[in-house]
């Protein structure tokens, strides 16, 4: 009996002993509660201070959210025209003016060409027909160069001399032709210094006490063409070659 007394004065030595005291106030474990069960009254059994742990639901896949394509909207395409459709056709942008031809032709080329006439070496003859220039030499041949004439309206013909020599010249374009021109709607400066846009180009050889002159242009795709009112005209590098060769007192034959 003392035995027996002895064990349970133990026993409640025990319960009251800080181990004891540790496993009363751990905290407990949580409570797992299927979903459909977790409702208020499941709520207070587990105590104001206990965690419900929920069964963890599979993970959702992420919406991944991207912009629409923008897409543009295409332009509608005009429908070809039969050869039988006779509406009116509309207009459409033109290119600014250009000159037709943007090389010279091989023929107006200078090149040495047999030439028979009784002219003697040195004197220059002007078919305008042709639209050529000779400088006529030794032994029936010529030096030809291609030339601009004059438009329907100025041609001329006869001889002269050259009267005068002038690199890069200035051009004052007769009354005339100012009053001609302004009634097209173009308007001539009263006089313009020489340089590489001067109508007369790189040298001018005057025709006695004509206004008609052998010159070069600021056009060379006119070479070959009745484009001028009255001069005859050619390539820059071609009247500078011509410039060099003659002299004043040359003789000019315009046919």
């Amino acid at each position: 009996m003392k035995k027996t007394l002895l064990l349970a004065i133990a026993f409640a030595a025990s319960l009251s002993g800080p181990s004891f005291a540790q496993e009363r106030y751990r905290e407990r474990p949580p409570v797992v509660v299927s979903p459909d069960l977790a409702a208020p009254w499941v709520m207070q059994l587990a105590g104001p201070n206990a965690r419900v742990a929920y069964p963890r639901q599979a993970a959702q896949p992420r919406v991944v959210y991207r912009p629409r394509p923008v897409y543009q909207q295409r332009q509608a395409q005009p429908a070809r025209r039969g050869v039988l459709d006779r509406r009116p056709v509309q207009p459409v942008a033109m290119r600014a003016n250009r000159p037709i031809r943007s090389q010279l032709e091989p023929q107006f080329l200078p090149q040495v060409v047999p030439y028979a006439t009784k002219e003697k070496p040195g004197t220059i003859v002007i078919d305008t027909n042709n639209r050529f220039l000779y400088l006529v030499m030794e032994g029936g041949q010529a030096r030809r160069y291609g030339v601009g004439v004059g438009k329907p309206g100025f041609e001329w013909a006869g001889a002269h001399k050259i009267t005068r020599k002038a690199e890069w010249p200035s051009w004052v374009p007769p009354k005339e032709m100012i009053t001609r021109e302004a009634a097209k709607g173009h308007y001539l400066p009263a006089r313009m210094e020489g340089g590489p846009e001067n109508p007369l180009g790189a040298r001018a050889l005057y025709l006695g006490s004509t206004l008609y002159r052998i010159h070069g242009t600021n056009a060379p795709w006119t070479i070959g063409s009745a484009v001028s009112s009255g001069c005859i005209r050619m390539r820059n590098e071609d009247v500078v070659d011509l410039y060099e060769r003659v002299n004043v007192g040359t003789r000019v034959i315009v046919m």
